[in-house]
């Protein structure tokens, strides 16, 4: 078993405990609920074929906030500087996958490591009309 494979059941495990999540009702299944509901216009014999790219990797990172500064205050910081961000305390972080919106969130910890709770995902046809 691979160590990302390990620490999604740690993490799965860890999230059942806390109750912030119920059985049977992680991502994956969405996912391929999402994909295999009958008002998108993938049929099940293409979706056999998206089986093969399951397991290309993304990157996936999650947006605090963002600041523009210029070059002069750029190079003025140091450890202890502050940098003002675009977004209010409390207000949902950004999910991207490979630059792209995905979802909000808000972070959570489990076992001593940060993590994220996905608050609103953005449907499947709003991201195709984004890409366009």
């Amino acid at each position: 078993m691979s160590n990302e494979q390990d620490m999604a059941d740690e993490w799965a495990a860890a999230l059942e405990e806390s109750g912030d999540t119920e059985k049977g009702d992680d991502i994956t299944n969405i996912a391929l609920d999402e994909l295999t509901d009958t008002s998108t216009s993938i049929s099940k014999e293409e979706f056999s074929r998206l089986d093969s790219i399951l397991d290309i990797p993304v990157t996936i990172s999650m947006e605090v906030g963002r600041s523009k500064i210029n070059i002069r205050n750029l190079l003025q910081l140091n450890q202890g500087s502050v940098v003002e961000l675009d977004r209010v305390a409390g207000e949902p972080l950004d999910v991207l996958v490979n630059g792209t919106l995905i979802a909000h969130g808000e972070v959570v910890v489990v076992n001593d490591k940060f993590g994220i709770r996905l608050t609103d995902v953005i449907s499947q046809t709003e991201r195709i009309k984004k890409l366009k």
